[in-house]
């Protein structure tokens, strides 16, 4: 078996046969002399014993954890891309036929994406060395995360209205940004306390939802804020019909002059 050897003064390492242990030699470098270690010398590494019971035969009774990873099977990824595609085609379809979706459309559409979009985002921003969690535990903490993802979009509304606009496209760009700041505050805190994961994993987590449900307002030709609207006085999310009356500007009246 070859020995390693380094030469203390160039430092250079090379292997030489067995047979020269206990020897000394010149570095074939520096040619300064050296002397080979021996099998005084050699690091043996031993295998750990097996500690705790024991059956009869000597075998350990305790057996290593082992780690088990989640892997999505064929009918998580066929509802994953069902939700999906059917949510895709109605905001396209909402987009070209210049229809405004109602509020529970957007909501129900902001829920059905929550878990799905919030698994995804667990599986690649989630600690590998510690697996993460799977089985039901993982159902019940990803569905907690998710109601809250999806309840930030409901808080979006509410404050918004709160600021006093009647209407989402009434929204500026400073109170959108306040806005924005609050939905990424909240789903941030329910990722790191459900998921346990690390802020900037957190962060991207909920950006994953975030990010996905905003392209899809915006192909479906939501105007959520100024931003994003050509006339906010159109995007009557939420109001009864009617409403834009209140919104509008009265023309003053013509003056009549009677004989």
């Amino acid at each position: 078996m070859p020995i390693p050897v380094t030469c203390p003064g160039c430092l250079s390492r090379f292997t030489v046969s067995d047979k020269y242990a206990g020897k000394q030699g010149p570095c074939p470098k520096c040619k300064q002399p050296i002397t080979v270690p021996d099998k005084t010398q050699e690091v043996v590494i031993h295998a750990p014993e097996n500690y705790g019971p024991k059956d009869a035969g000597g075998k350990p009774v305790l057996k290593p954890i082992k780690r088990v990873d989640f892997t999505p099977n064929g009918f998580q990824i066929v509802v994953a891309i069902g939700v999906a595609s059917v949510s895709i085609i109605a905001a396209l379809w909402a987009r070209l036929s210049g229809i405004t979706p109602p509020t529970w459309g957007l909501a129900l559409v902001a829920i059905a994406l929550a878990y799905p979009l919030c698994s995804i985002g667990y599986t690649f921003f989630k600690d590998d060395e510690l697996g993460g969690y799977i089985g039901k535990e993982r159902l019940v903490r990803l569905g907690l995360c998710a109601g809250v993802f999806a309840l930030t979009w409901g808080v979006y509304w509410l404050v918004a209205y709160y600021f006093g606009n009647r209407v989402l496209a009434q929204v500026d760009t400073l109170q959108m940004a306040i806005l924005v700041a609050i939905m990424f505050g909240m789903g941030i805190a329910v990722s790191i306390g459900s998921c346990e994961l690390e802020l900037g994993q957190s962060f991207l987590h909920y950006a994953v939802y975030f990010v996905a449900t905003l392209l899809l307002a915006l192909m479906a030709g939501v105007q959520l804020a100024e931003p994003f609207a050509k006339n906010p006085e159109d995007a009557l999310i939420g109001l009864p019909k009617g409403s834009q009356k209140v919104l509008l500007p009265q023309q003053p009246s013509t003056p009549t002059v009677n004989d």
